[in-house]
């Protein structure tokens, strides 16, 4: 009885969470992964044959021609040791794949093949048999097939010039056979360990909660990242209880205020969470200044921008004008105005970079800053 009356505490409480903030669903499947269950990467060496003229220089990469030779050798082709080799249709290649959880001998799996000599392209490649190995040395895959290579794209436009494929590696789609199993635990152990993407201390006592809910005494939260199970070291029952549990969803709350920048690309990504104080920021010859308003609805936010040129000034701000209300009828908040200004301003990235910083420091971004 009396374990009865706390799982009903337990409800009301968490039922009173919930209610108590801004939340959203999601379902564990999407949060957390089975600890143990993942992909096992594989690696090998091999030969591409079939290029167009375009594959390695025997000078340069003498490697290829002695993989050749033995090759050859094992085919039962005997070439002379003095011989010297030019071709230029052979490429020496690392290939790569990833060996999914409770794959099956026979399966076939993607390839990715890169080429480490000097050669072109691969291009119209063909990789010969090359076997895949795991960390303990054991061949698990055979790979071979056509490869399919990106063509380069010459165009140009008025900005930077454009290449962004690659024509020295290439993907085989179900390019290698699975020939070896990965033994694994599943289903042998009594405890399940479930880890969550994010690390979070409220999102680990959600799921704890909502599973106990269907599984009473099931679930506890070892930490911020695991959630551990407690089951009967039964493969029927592990699964049967995992496909249940990976369909629960999951009320969060409001998401961690994030800004994401890549200084490669200079692109920025902000949330919603995202929230200012007033300041201001001076670079050079540009200043711009945050003033927070006080509203019944929200905090709003007045954004004033200068530089030298009034025609410049007079840009900015009705940038700032043509958003204003776009962002109070969808509450966003402003950062992405001061974004748009700095860059109208000429702004470089790493000055758009070091600005952002500089104003988490000085307590006027309240986010945790992501530089990837």
């Amino acid at each position: 009885m009396s374990k009865i009356i706390l799982l009903w505490i337990k409800l009301i409480i968490f039922i009173f969470t919930i209610f108590s903030s801004p939340l959203y669903a999601e379902k564990i499947r999407d949060l957390t992964s089975i600890q143990g269950i993942r992909d096992n990467p594989l690696i090998g060496y091999g030969l591409i044959v079939g290029l167009d003229g375009t594959g390695d220089q025997s000078t340069q990469a003498p490697f290829t021609n002695q993989s050749l030779n033995n090759m050859l050798s094992q085919l039962g082709v005997s070439i002379p040791i003095n011989a010297n080799m030019h071709l230029r249709n052979v490429a020496a290649v690392i290939v790569t794949a990833n060996l999914p959880p409770f794959s099956h001998a026979g399966e076939k799996i993607d390839v990715v093949v890169s080429s480490m000599g000097n050669a072109k392209s691969l291009k119209g490649g063909t990789l010969l048999m090359t076997p895949l190995k795991g960390t303990d040395n054991q061949i698990y895959a055979i790979a071979q097939g056509n490869i399919i290579v990106s063509e380069k794209n010459n165009k140009k436009n008025k900005i930077h010039y454009i290449n962004l494929n690659q024509v020295n590696s290439g993907k085989i789609h179900y390019g290698a056979t699975i020939e070896r199993e990965i033994k694994n635990d599943f289903g042998k152990q009594k405890t399940i360990n479930l880890q969550l993407n994010q690390e979070n201390f409220s999102t680990a006592q959600r799921i704890s909660d909502m599973i106990n809910i269907k599984y009473p005494d099931t679930a506890s939260p070892i930490d911020s990242k695991t959630v551990q199970l407690n089951t009967s070291a039964n493969n029927d029952v592990q699964v049967h209880m995992l496909s249940n549990i990976q369909d629960i969803d999951i009320s969060l709350p409001s998401q961690e205020a994030k800004v994401v920048v890549n200084p490669r690309t200079g692109s920025i990504v902000i949330n919603q969470s995202v929230k200012l104080g007033s300041c201001v920021v001076s670079n050079g010859s540009m200043s711009i200044t945050i003033h927070q308003i006080q509203n019944k609805k929200r905090d709003l936010y007045f954004l004033k921008s200068f530089k030298k040129t009034e025609k410049k000034e007079q840009y900015i701000e009705d940038i700032v004008n043509k958003n204003y209300m776009d962002d109070i009828a969808s509450n966003k908040e402003n950062l992405n105005n001061i974004v748009a200004a700095l860059n109208a301003l000429g702004t470089k990235t790493d000055e758009l970079m070091s600005i952002l910083q500089l104003m988490k420091s000085a307590g006027c971004l309240n986010a945790k800053l992501e530089i990837i």
